[in-house]
């Protein structure tokens, strides 16, 4: 696996800031690669596992996560009250409404929050707008 030092150093630099970190690229440009990456770092670097949260909704194994409700519970539910929760959401545009759930983690305390998804899908105008001067995006290339 090639490590896109680049985009790790950028997603660094963002770490624990209040502002979404939004990776898009096309597909198969190694947006999902870089936040395994990315994780693996955090382990490092001293973050524990149950800091963590990463769902990746192309993974079957999330299917009921599709409904934005029940993901924000879901997530909710695995928030660490004291310290940061570094949460990963890969190929969100899958979930409607998902700018709902990205928001309401976005205004809460100890959250660092980090999505992905095609260009296309993600900075829509809609979404531009909701998550206006909220987020930072990181632009892959293969």
């Amino acid at each position: 696996m090639v490590e896109r030092k680049e985009y790790l150093e950028q997603l660094w630099e963002w770490k624990d800031e209040h502002i979404i970190k939004v990776v898009t690229g096309i597909r198969r440009c190694g947006k999902s690669v870089l936040l395994e990456q990315f994780k693996d770092r955090l382990h490092l670097a001293g973050v524990e596992a149950e800091q963590i949260i990463s769902i990746n909704f192309e993974d079957l194994e999330f299917e009921e996560l599709l409904d934005y409700k029940v993901l924000y519970r879901y997530i909710k539910e695995r928030l660490c009250s004291d310290k940061m929760t570094y949460i990963f959401l890969d190929e969100i545009q899958n979930v409607p409404d998902f700018p709902k759930v990205v928001d309401s983690l976005y205004v809460k305390n100890n959250t660092d929050v980090y999505i992905t998804g095609s260009n296309s899908y993600l900075l829509s105008s809609e979404l531009a707008t909701l998550l206006s001067g909220r987020y930072v995006e990181i632009s892959m290339l293969p």
